[in-house]
């Protein structure tokens, strides 16, 4: 993991097509901006996960599905 300093309005560039500026630090919280190009996802991490579970799950019931589809043929 690459670690890095800003103060607020100081921004990091990634790929050469992502800017992540840091707007506002107050006590706990730190605001960020970020400005990415349309087809960049651009996810709250809970977020991510969530739907990385749910597509898990949603796969993992398809398989099961087929399975039970190939034991019923057989």
């Amino acid at each position: 993991m690459l670690v890095l300093s800003r103060k607020p309005k100081e921004s990091i560039v990634i790929n050469g097509n992502v800017t992540v500026s840091v707007l506002r630090i107050d006590s706990d919280n730190v605001r960020i901006g970020i400005e990415a190009p349309r087809e960049v996802n651009v996810l709250r991490h809970e977020i991510y996960e969530e739907i990385r579970k749910n597509n898990q799950a949603a796969a993992g019931s398809a398989v099961d599905k087929m399975k039970a589809k190939l034991l019923v043929k057989n």
